[in-house]
Parts: structure tokens; C-alpha cells; sequence
């Protein structure tokens, strides 16, 4: 019920309008909405008074395409269609946590702005509410497309710090309908953490991490690592590796692909040798 949220905190605050009833697409909240609903009144006034389109424009200060806008839409609702569907807006980016949230018994819009504001959310408190009032009006439950898989997995494999804030709100809200998701996430960042930083001597409280929790998938790698966990615990630790051994192989498979077919090896033994 719209008595259930607070107020916020200003020194002044206007009566709250009651709910349209008739579920109109007005956009609740805006200034440039409100002062087109304004100038759409006005103009309309003055041509029931009797007053022409260039009058109007001159005592108004608009444009005469601006007048003709408005005097030729019957409501409000019909500049809406053409001015607002679509707009990009602050809140766009958070509309899926919001719907998860809503999906969830969360329709108390204060407590929702609070939630997305230490999420980055910068916008008012006002929009949160009439996307609210939206979905109250609405006779159909509003409900966010799930991701892909792919994006998940994504979105699970790199780092937080290189998420939008907006793939921060999808992930936890698809983490929060999922536990072992949730736990499968906590691994493998656990993981990312041991093998950047060169922390190996976590590895072993790693491993017993896993096989505690019920993820087949993840058991495979880790009975994989188990098997060679000293040569993985040396990899994770020691600086040393065989990265320049490689790269000389790599090299040399290049140069024998370059002369494959028109020359010896006695070349390929001189291209490798003299090579700088």
C-alpha cells in the first residue's frame, strides 16, 4: 500500500497526487514533462478563447511548430508517445534489480531507493517511485528477461572492479535466485585471487573448500589439481616458468611453416641459430 513508504526527507514536500486510475503513460516525476502538460493546457485555453496559432506563439514565446505540436494533440498522453517512449534515463540501468526486487515481495519504493543510491544510483527518489506506481497500475506482473548464460558466465569470470554497475545489479539479483551459483561465483574468484597475487600456499584450503560444496563441475577441475598439487602449488608461488621455452618453440614452428616446402633443413637451422 502507497502508505507503507515514508516520506523523504525535505523541508517542503507537496501533497502527494493521488494514483491515476485510468493507468495513464504520463511520466510522473519530470519537469520537462510536468511544463509540457502546462504548455499543453495553456494552449488549448487560449484557443477556446478565440485566439489564433500565431497569436498564441507570440504571447507564449514558442515556436509555431511548437504550438501546432500541442494544440494538435487532444492529451498530454498523445505528446508522450512521440516525446518520451523510449527516452534514455537514470534509472534505466537499474530497472532490472528493481524488478527483481519487486518480484520479491519489495514494493515499498523508499526502501528500494535506498537500496540502488549506495549502488551508484544518482537520480531521485521521485522516478524510483512513479517506475513503482507504474507497476502497480499495470494488470500485467512486470518481469526482467533472465540472462543469457553466457553472459553470466561472464560477468562471474571477470573481475568485480570491471563491472558496470548495472552488471553488478544483475548478478546479484541472478546470485540471489541461485545458491550454488552464488557458490560456484565465491570459487572461482577465490581461485582468480590465488592465481594473480601468487598465493599457492591457499591452494590446499582451496581444494577442501570445493569438495565441501555440491558442485560436480568444479570437482572435476579440483580432482584434476589434486593429482599434481605440488607442480600447481609451485606454479602458484615460484616466479620461474617456461614461458620463454615456449616462446622459442612457437618461433621455430613459425619459421618452419614459412619455408615448408621450399627449402631444407639446413635453412631452417641457420634462420634459428643467426636469428637476433
Amino acid at each position: 500500500m502507497r502508505g507503507t513508504e515514508p516520506d523523504p526527507p525535505q523541508p517542503v514536500r507537496k501533497p502527494e497526487e493521488p494514483a491515476d486510475p485510468t493507468g495513464s503513460p504520463w511520466p510522473m516525476g519530470h519537469r520537462l514533462a510536468d511544463r509540457t502538460q502546462a504548455n499543453h493546457a495553456t494552449v488549448h485555453a487560449l484557443l477556446a478563447a478565440g485566439h489564433s496559432r500565431r497569436s498564441i506563439q507570440g504571447q507564449l514565446g514558442m515556436t509555431y511548430r511548437t504550438v501546432k505540436l500541442l494544440a494538435d494533440a487532444t492529451t498530454p498522453e498523445d505528446l508522450f508517445q512521440g516525446q518520451w517512449q523510449g527516452r534514455p534515463s537514470v534509472l534505466d540501468e537499474y530497472r532490472p534489480y528493481l524488478d527483481d526486487r519487486w518480484n520479491q515481495g519489495c514494493t515499498n519504493a523508499w526502501k528500494a531507493w535506498e537500496e540502488i543510491v549506495p549502488l551508484g544510483y544518482k537520480g531521485s527518489y521521485q522516478r524510483v517511485r512513479a517506475y513503482f506506481r507504474t507497476k502497480r497500475l499495470s494488470a500485467d506482473p512486470v518481469t526482467a528477461p533472465p540472462p543469457a548464460p553466457r553472459t553470466v558466465a561472464d560477468w562471474i569470470l571477470r573481475h568485480p572492479d570491471f563491472l558496470s554497475d548495472g552488471e553488478q545489479l544483475r548478478l546479484k539479483a541472478v546470485l540471489a535466485h541461485c545458491p550454488e551459483l552464488e557458490a560456484l561465483t565465491g570459487h572461482v574468484r577465490s581461485f582468480a585471487q590465488i592465481l594473480t597475487e601468487r598465493q599457492g600456499q591457499r591452494l590446499p584450503e582451496w581444494l577442501d573448500a570445493v569438495h565441501q560444496d555440491n558442485l560436480p563441475g568444479l570437482h572435476t577441475l579440483a580432482a584434476g589439481v589434486d593429482r599434481d598439487r605440488d607442480a600447481v602449488i609451485a606454479g602458484l608461488t615460484l616466479p620461474w616458468n617456461s614461458g620463454v621455452v615456449e616462446g622459442h618453440v612457437n618461433r621455430i614452428k613459425m619459421l618452419k611453416r614459412q619455408i615448408f616446402g621450399r627449402a631444407g633443413f639446413a635453412l631452417l637451422r641457420k634462420r634459428v641459430l643467426l636469428a637476433p
